[in-house]
This record gives C-alpha cells, structure tokens and sequence, in this order.
C-alpha cells in the first residue's frame, strides 16, 4: 500500500560529486531514504552541496539537531517536508511538517502512514515491531532526542538507543572512509578545508591512515562488529534482525554500509561483506530493494 497524498514528500538529501544519485553516501540519509520507500512514499529529492547544507536548512526554519564539539550548531540533513500534514513537528502554519532528524523522519512515516508499506493494507507495515536490540557500544547511554512528547521517545526507545550505538561503531572507525570521500571537483578544495576546521587539524594529510596503522584500525573495525553482527545470526532465515522481516533497525546499520561501499576501498568494503559469516554482505544485498532515487 502507498501514501495517498495530493502533495508528494520533499526529501533533501547532500550532494556530494556530481552524479548525486550514484554518488550519494550519507548514512543518515540513506536511513531515511530506506524508510520512505518501505513505506512505499510517493517523493521527490532536493539534492543540496555540502556548502549550501548549513543554508538551506536555516532557510527552511528547521533548527540544528547536532552540535560540533564546542557546543555550536551543527546544520546538516535530512531533511523531509510533508506538506500534506501538519503535526507537532510543524514549521509555521500552512508549511505543513519539516522533520529535520533521520530518526524523526522514521517515526512521522510511521505515525502518519502506519497502513503504507510492502505488506500492503492488511499487512504489517510497522518500521518499529517488537523486538530486542541488545547491542552496546561504549559508553552511549543518551538516547537521542525526539521529536514530540515522553511517550513517544519511550516508545520508540530501544530503536533510538541502537542507533546511538551504531553510530558509535561506525563512527569511531570512520577515518578508514575519508580518503575516498566522493568531491565534488568543483568544491573540493572549499569542502576540505571545512572538513579540517571542524576537526581541528592542520591539514587535510592529518586524516590519512595508511601501512599498519590502518590495518590495526581494519582489525579493529572487523572485532567492533563482532556483537552488532551477532544480532543478524540470531534468526537463522535472515538477512535482517528479524529474520525475513526487515524493519528500522536494519536501516539504520544498512545506511552505514552504504557510506562504506562508496568510501572504503574495495579490497576493505569486501572483506567487511564477508566478516562474521558474511551478515553484512548478506544485508547490504538484501536492503538494494529500498534504494530507488524517487522522483514524483
């Protein structure tokens, strides 16, 4: 069963090198985009170069829902404009609902949609099903913040605190990825030299990582994701945590490895697929279903 909706859904996604849509790689967005189309979404996609983010996002009224190390705001996306609806996470009147947080953007699709879904009218289309999401990942005990009232973030706890965990795993090895950044060669220049003010180094050459250190960091990696893959050998039918039943959790580890393929060389992004009996292969495989690059 798909959306009904006079007005499609608007989703801003970033804009990396030019193709945007063969090169996109932002594991936020892709967790966003995997539940618009599961939830079978008729949208379209404002594709936005990393220097016009910060700009368009102000431009839109939605307020920052990160912070840089020193406090600041950090402007980034997705972004999803449903003008069709106006709810508590409305910007303004007659704008209709701005989520501006990729976990958001999941639950306002299933709160305002619960029907539409791959299972159609009679089926079971939840993004969020019961389930238990017992991974950890250091000390990330904050869940994050949502969009609404205490019984929503309670409800949708477990899933909000996986993804804070994911995040964490992936984002402590995320060095392996940036030397295969996809520029822009127009803006690269001007891309790198944010990207280096915000870590607070001295020159893009800082990020490099390279002879044993990165195979300490790839082995690393590969032990990190020992527990994380443990949850995808629980149901034997897999691909997906649940078995043959995929959901929000899938999404959120499946936007990851998508940034992966298209960052990691391809000697490191296949030895990854093969890790720990080849779950995340298996998942990435299973997840193509959910790329299409609507355009309504």
């Amino acid at each position: 069963m798909s959306i009904t909706t006079t007005t499609p859904l608007t989703f801003y996604d970033i804009a990396t090198r030019p193709p945007a849509e063969t090169n996109c790689c932002s594991p936020n967005t892709w967790k966003s985009r995997f539940a618009l189309n599961y939830k079978h979404a008729p949208y379209s996609t404002v594709w936005v170069p990393l220097l016009d983010v910060t700009k368009v996002r102000k431009s839109l009224h939605v307020p920052a829902c990160r912070k840089f190390a020193d406090g600041s705001d950090f402007y980034t996306l997705p972004i999803l404009h449903d003008r069709g609806t106006t709810t508590e996470g409305g910007t303004g009147p007659g704008t209709g609902t701005l989520v501006g947080d990729s976990f958001d953007i999941a639950v306002h699709l299933q709160e305002t949609y619960p029907d539409a879904g791959p299972a159609g009218s009679t089926g079971d289309n939840d993004l969020f099903p019961p389930q238990t999401l017992d991974y950890t990942f250091g000390n990330h005990d904050i869940v994050v913040p949502l969009t609404g009232v205490r019984d929503r973030r309670e409800k949708y706890a477990p899933y909000a605190q996986f993804n804070v965990h994911v995040d964490a795993v992936f984002s402590a090895h995320v060095q392996l990825t940036v030397q295969g950044f996809r520029f822009d060669p127009a803006t690269e220049d001007a891309v790198k030299a944010q990207f280096v003010s915000r870590a607070g180094v001295a020159s893009w050459e800082d990020f490099k990582l390279e002879g044993e250190a990165r195979e300490k960091t790839v082995e690393a990696f590969r032990e990190a994701l020992g527990e994380l893959a443990r949850l995808f050998r629980r149901d034997p039918a897999g691909p997906f945590v649940l078995g043959q039943r995929p959901s929000y959790a899938d999404f959120i580890v499946g936007g990851w490895l998508r940034m992966m393929d298209a960052m990691l060389p391809s000697g490191e992004w296949e030895g990854l697929k093969a890790w720990h009996d080849g779950v995340f292969g298996r998942l990435h495989n299973a997840l193509e279903v959910y790329t299409d690059m609507k355009t309504v």
